[in-house]
């Protein structure tokens, strides 16, 4: 228990959520009991083949797609980049012809990958977003060149939570790739980084129309370092890691039996209360926005109004507010909250606050409430309290420091 208060009110699960017990209970067997490989021939491996089988079409059934478009590996940014990389090198061209368009929103993990393919050459369009944080269909239109292969667009933001159209956007590739065919140009994929989307939006891939999707355990109450690059069937990729085969050749290495398992519970789980818990917390949601902007005069909601993440609360609470001492003062107060991303360690602006336009003093002040299933109207009501209180206090401080 060392470095947390038990009576922490956690208030920050886009960074990640606590492990849900009965995932915990469903991993526990596979470290002490099954511990087997699943390659191996023998009774304690084919008991481990089984037990990643039978979690491969328990997370088919929630995507609705085939057992073997499910890829598992080591947690939503080595998908991201196993989705830029495979599709840039498995264009299967020089990469001085290949280009990738993606937004200024994405998370680092997309966003890095781009940056380092468009070293090695690639060319990298990075679309604008507006003042909510959605991409307009015809930039992205626009943006399409002969040499693209490859789009991709998280389904909602992590900071913002607002949720892109990527239905609208997909449908659109979808017609551009017919007139593609027409003239024997190579079809693009699209890809969508969909970890803050699991468990709170419909992740069905044959719904969606997706070619390529990242999940994350950590995100829907399972176990870190572990998630799913969905790639249907036919779509074009190199592999990111070579070694054994495993994973249909995308993705060598002894797979993780225990938390392939904790993950296929949570995204079980998750899926099976999505639409009750996804209504619970967005009247929870509405009720911290209403009142954090009745209480607090100079602050300003970051992101969509209605088009986000159900447990979502971004805030810019204006002058004379630093976010990191928010941060610290409500968790001195037993409240956990968050800022930009906690999966960058990299200090600075936030470049999704920046993409939508709000200016330094905005960011500095912003912060970034995300609730979960133990969050309750009491949760709620204490910390826009406690939130109200340190602003007041921090706002009486700041002329004493300009002086």
């Amino acid at each position: 228990m060392s470095g947390m208060n038990v009576s922490t009110t956690y208030l920050d699960h886009a960074a990640t959520t606590p492990m849900d017990p009965v995932v915990f209970d469903a991993m526990r067997p596979f470290f002490l009991e099954s511990y087997g490989n699943p390659s191996s021939l023998h009774g304690v491996g084919r008991s481990a083949r089984e037990a990643l089988d039978g979690a491969r079409k328990r997370v088919a059934a929630v995507l609705g797609c085939r057992t073997d478009e499910v890829v598992f590996c080591g947690g939503g940014t080595e998908s991201d980049n196993a989705a830029v990389f495979g599709a840039v090198y498995g264009a299967g061209r020089s990469l001085d012809a290949v280009h990738v368009v993606t937004t200024a929103i994405e998370h680092e993990a997309v966003l890095e990958a781009c940056r380092e393919v468009e070293r090695r050459g690639v060319a990298v369009t990075y679309l604008p977003v507006d003042r909510d944080g959605r991409v307009d269909p015809a930039q992205l239109r626009a943006a399409i060149r002969p040499e693209t292969v490859l789009v991709s667009v998280m389904y909602a933001n992590n900071e913002i939570g607002t949720i892109e159209p990527i239905v609208e956007l997909i449908a659109l590739l979808r017609a551009v790739n017919v007139e593609r065919a027409g003239v024997g140009m190579t079809r693009i994929a699209f890809h969508s980084d969909a970890c803050q989307a699991a468990g709170a939006l419909d992740c069905r891939t044959d719904v969606l129309g997706v070619d390529l999707m990242t999940l994350n355990g950590s995100k829907i109450y399972g176990p870190k370092g572990v998630g799913i690059l969905y790639v249907r069937k036919g779509t074009p990729l190199r592999p990111l890691i070579y070694g054994g085969a495993q994973e249909f050749d995308l993705r060598s290495g002894t797979e993780n039996i225990p938390g392939i398992v904790g993950f296929a519970t949570a995204l079980d789980l998750a899926e099976r209360h999505r639409a009750e818990e996804a209504e619970r917390l967005r009247e929870l949601r509405d009720r911290a926005i209403t009142d954090i902007l009745q209480h607090i005069p100079t602050a300003t909601l970051n992101g969509h109004p209605t088009d986000r993440l159900p447990n979502n609360v971004n805030i810019c609470l204006g002058r004379g507010v630093d976010a990191n001492a928010v941060l610290l003062m409500l968790d001195a107060r037993g409240f956990a909250i968050g800022t930009k991303s906690a999966c960058s360690e990299k200090q600075g602006a936030s470049h999704v606050l920046e993409a939508i336009g709000v200016g330094p003093e905005c960011q500095q002040s912003s912060i970034r409430l995300t609730f979960g299933r133990t969050t309750t109207r009491e949760h709620v009501t204490a910390v826009v309290t406690a939130l109200v209180d340190v602003v007041t206090t921090l706002r009486a401080r700041a002329p004493m420091k300009e002086v």
